[in-house]
């Protein structure tokens, strides 16, 4: 029972937020037209865009998990400034640096670059090419394109509603997705 009272207190957060947040631009109405759609439009696109993105986010990691096969990353830095492990502490054959022949060492390099394969890809794009976050993009360039072509497009509102949609749309995750 519990777990019901969790959800139901969750749902009621996150109504009482967009609430909140539409009943402010419902108010912007009154501005004009112009200021109202821009300020929907652009709230509504940021607001899905995050909410999709970290339901996706959470998804891949939840695969990951399950899978039981986390990966071993290097660390961040030493990826930036060693890319393909030239200069890794461990030697490659037991010999010194003197004796190693060149050719085996570029063979190992080889066999070390990963091949594009299909598993490559779909480990890579998994979270990128999510649904959840394709619909919510696709709303947002099509939204932006029908402001523009009804001459409707207030840059000057568009881009801090942008923000508000961001705001609400961390708040309302960081409920539902905990």
């Amino acid at each position: 029972m519990t777990g019901m009272l969790k959800i139901w207190i969750t749902v009621k957060k996150t109504i009482k937020i967009l609430a909140l947040v539409e009943s402010f631009i419902l108010a912007s109405s009154f501005i004009s037209f112009t200021f109202f759609m821009n300020f929907q439009i652009a709230f509504l696109s940021s607001f899905f865009i995050i909410l999709g993105s970290m339901f996706a986010y959470k998804k891949m990691v939840e695969v990951q998990i399950e899978s039981n096969f986390p990966e071993e990353k290097r660390d961040l830095l030493d990826t930036i400034e060693d890319p393909h492990e030239l200069y890794n502490e461990t030697l490659i054959h037991h010999e010194t640096d003197q004796e190693a022949d060149f050719r085996a060492i570029v063979n190992e390099e080889k066999k070390k670059i990963k091949t594009l394969n299909l598993q490559n890809i779909k480990h890579g794009t998994r979270g990128s090419v999510s649904i959840f976050r394709l619909i919510p993009y696709l709303f947002l360039v099509l939204g932006f394109i029908a402001l523009k072509n009804n001459d409707l497009l207030q840059i000057w509102v568009y881009l801090p509603s942008l923000l508000v949609g961001i705001v609400a749309g961390y708040l309302i995750s960081k409920e539902v997705l905990a």
